[in-house]
């Protein structure tokens, strides 16, 4: 079940491959995550101290959130990933020029999960292609649909 989606995401890169990692989050945090309240729009993955990190993803904390936390809403959260998915990434984002980006937290089998894409950058005529593809696809089925 998707809690959120990043869609500028799709429009901004090429997404070339996808996997599912992870989050270590705080208590508050998950009680933030089920209400609601999060963004992805800003966020990236970096490798950082030998991890993975979720850097940008905005989680605001609730009204009844503990007082002895302190909740800082853009922390840097590590993401849990095996060592063969980490090996293969580190290659391709230190050398071949791509970027992990996060596309959507969903939950599996109770816990929060986030889904992060290998990714390309878009030109803007790239994005312009991909836009008028898109509009053609609509186009093609609401032709179809008044041909029945």
């Amino acid at each position: 079940m998707s809690i959120i989606q990043n869609r500028k995401a799709f429009h901004d890169y090429f997404i070339e491959e996808q996997v599912e990692a992870g989050l270590v989050l705080e208590g508050w945090e998950v009680k933030a995550i089920r209400a609601g309240r999060v963004q992805l729009k800003e966020s990236y993955v970096v490798w950082q101290r030998g991890a993975f990190w979720l850097i940008g993803c905005h989680i605001t904390a609730l009204q009844s959130a503990s007082t002895h936390v302190r909740p800082d809403p853009v922390r840097s959260r590590k993401l849990l990933l095996s060592q063969a998915e980490i090996n293969r990434f580190i290659g391709k984002v230190e050398r071949a020029g791509y970027t992990m980006v996060a596309l959507d937290l969903h939950y599996t089998k109770g816990r929060i999960k986030v889904q992060v894409g290998l990714a390309k950058g878009k030109k803007q005529h790239d994005k312009r292609e991909s836009e008028k593809e898109r509009e053609w696809q609509r186009e093609k089925q609401r032709i179809m649909k008044d041909n029945r």
